[in-house]
């Protein structure tokens, strides 16, 4: 064998090798897909579900709009007896009103006052959700009687049963019956406690990092600080809940389970990644932009508030948003500080009892009704979503404002 055919050989394994190495990268590619499509799919079928409650039409003959709820669902139970007017007996006839859903005499309510109540008024009222998922799934469960299955059918066969958006979903707090559970409370509760961690967060973490790349002389000092700082960001989220019980509760006495504790706690958390984030854009800054503005005779401070901090803002925000990202699917440390308990109300302030979304989820999720996965899956699709909004706004904020040199 000449050198030209070992050079042609050594060519050859060459690109055996990297069609390997490709082939291997195209195949994780596509398990990485895979396993990603199977995730979203187990999602997102149930998820779609929850945010939709079958409901049943009843004609009702009403006089006037109903003062309160008690009314209101005298006159739904009315039209439900109505319409089944062959079931007498008082067994059968507590049946049939079980097939209504926790909950309806609101659903009867808005209806009522919507249509101002009076004449022959048509109700949407909600069943419960053993009938809704042997709607939907042909499942037989203890909680549809055979009675109440045979109603049920006959109002199928009539057309009188649909599945509607349930608006309520995102409204409501949370309960123990599934038909009545919403993610307002939840919503709400991540929201002011968002507030609070950007609130306090961003200011402070943007004016550490100014300090430190701008105005602190290097030393022993800051490269302590440096190094603390990136091994904050590092520590497991439960230590800052940890932290939180610690300190805001056991040593301060704020109130238990509000958004004002779990912001606080999510502030120490995000703090390092805006500061590392936020040094990170200062230094992405030319130093002929200092250079030329110290030449003009501008100050330190107005070298870094006119010129530096401008230029570094769609850093800044973009490191800010993921940070807040991490911050909102986190639960460890909220557990840790109480917001895991059940709170029915939906919160009206800082201080008021509340959870946020992601300990939603792990309450619904550990629930025995069979009712709560779809809510539980529901939950996760909104929360999904919520981060890749923000995601794409941290995106959208870099290509729109960041400038090549």
């Amino acid at each position: 064998m000449n050198k030209q055919e070992r050079i042609r050989g050594r060519l050859a394994a060459r690109h055996r090798r990297e069609c390997r190495f490709q082939w291997y990268g195209r195949t994780a590619l596509g398990l990485a897909f895979v396993m990603l499509a199977v995730l979203m799919t187990s999602i997102l079928v149930p998820g779609v579900q929850g945010f939709r409650q079958t409901q049943i039409s009843l004609t009702a003959y009403v006089s006037g709009v109903p003062v309160n709820l008690s009314d209101a669902a005298a006159v739904a139970r009315e039209a439900l007896k109505q319409h089944f007017r062959e079931v007498t007996a008082r067994s059968e006839r507590r049946q049939l009103l079980l097939m209504l859903a926790p909950g309806y005499e609101r659903a009867a309510w808005n209806q009522l006052v919507a249509q101002e109540g009076y004449g022959e008024v048509r109700l949407w009222l909600p069943v419960n959700d053993a009938l809704q998922r042997y709607h939907r799934t042909g499942e037989v469960t203890r909680g549809a009687s055979p009675a109440q299955r045979e109603w049920f059918d006959a109002l199928r066969t009539i057309g009188s049963v649909r599945d509607a958006f349930h608006w309520d979903f995102f409204t409501r707090g949370d309960s123990r019956s599934p038909e009545k559970a919403g993610m307002g409370g939840s919503i709400m509760g991540t929201l002011f406690t968002m507030l609070i961690c950007m609130g306090l967060a961003l200011p402070v973490g943007v004016f550490a990092a100014v300090y430190l790349e701008e105005f602190a002389r290097k030393g022993r000092l800051r490269d302590l600080i440096e190094v603390n700082i990136n091994n904050l960001a590092a520590v497991p989220s439960i230590v800052f809940g940890l932290l939180g019980l610690a300190v805001f509760l056991s040593v301060f006495g704020l109130p238990r389970s509000s958004p004002l504790v779990g912001g606080m706690t999510l502030s120490l958390m995000v703090l390092p990644v805006i500061i590392i984030a936020t040094r990170a854009a200062l230094q992405a800054v030319p130093p002929s932009i200092r250079d030329g503005a110290r030449a003009l005779g501008a100050s330190p401070l107005q070298v870094v508030a006119h010129h530096v901090l401008p230029l570094a803002l769609p850093g800044i925000l973009t490191g800010t948003i993921l940070g807040m990202a991490r911050a909102i699917g986190e639960t460890a440390p909220l557990l840790m500080i109480g917001m895991v308990a059940f709170i029915a109300d939906v919160p009206r302030g800082f201080t008021d009892p509340a959870t946020a979304m992601p300990v939603q989820i792990f309450l619904w999720a550990g629930s025995p009704e069979r009712g709560f996965a779809e809510k539980t899956a529901s939950a996760i699709l909104v929360l999904i979503v919520l981060l890749l909004a923000l995601n794409a706004l941290a995106i959208w904020l870099r290509r729109k404002y960041e400038r090549r040199w």
